[in-house]
């Protein structure tokens, strides 16, 4: 039986340059975007946007594509550079005594900045809840604008995919993700083990 990872780390498919993260869209943002490899005017930058290295989490938040108004799942290859620069900026969206010095100064953090993370329960290849927890990372402001304009190098549709895994539930599909490095600072920010 493999060794369970630990219950706070970022696995990702990544290269040397790049980390794929995952957003579902409407086919009036998913298909130019795929089309062109970038995301069009449609896509709302003045909002927060929540991305996910996690493919089985992306399945689990769309239904593996099938949810209204996250028909289309896109694979978005980013600049590793520009992942961590959201991670050293990044504030846990929940309090947590064993990281922040108070909850006045967590507060203080979550309000000035660009960059949210949550830790939810990573899923299964049938979607159930495992113990370890797969990151999300929420962009606002200039984080989203940076994303969007500057750090995506690739942008895949992964739809069809999604549904052979669904119908088939072959594991041997899913993408391999591995343990994401970063440095012992970024992982006391985020509760989180390092790679």
């Amino acid at each position: 039986m493999p060794l369970q990872p630990p219950k706070h780390q970022i696995r990702a498919l990544h290269t040397a340059d790049t980390i794929t993260v995952y957003q579902a869209f409407p086919p009036r943002i998913a298909e130019p975007a795929a089309a062109e490899g970038r995301l069009p005017e449609a896509f709302q930058r003045d909002r927060m946007t929540w991305i996910k290295p996690s493919f089985l989490w992306m399945m689990h938040r769309s239904d593996w594509g099938r949810r209204e108004g996250q028909e289309r799942v896109l694979a978005l290859e980013i600049s590793r550079e520009g992942f961590d620069w959201a991670l050293e900026r990044a504030v846990l969206s929940a309090y947590t005594r064993r990281v922040h010095e108070s909850q006045a100064a967590w507060k203080r953090e979550l309000r000035q900045s660009p960059v949210r993370v949550q830790w939810d329960p990573e899923r299964s290849a049938d979607l159930g809840a495992l113990e370890w927890r797969a990151i999300q990372v929420g962009l606002r402001g200039g984080a989203v604008r940076r994303y969007a304009d500057e750090w995506i190098r690739r942008i895949t549709d992964v739809t069809a995919l999604a549904d052979r895994i669904r119908r088939e539930r072959d594991r041997a599909l899913l993408p391999v993700e591995t343990p994401y490095p970063m440095s012992a600072a970024v992982a006391a920010r985020l509760g989180a083990a390092t790679a």
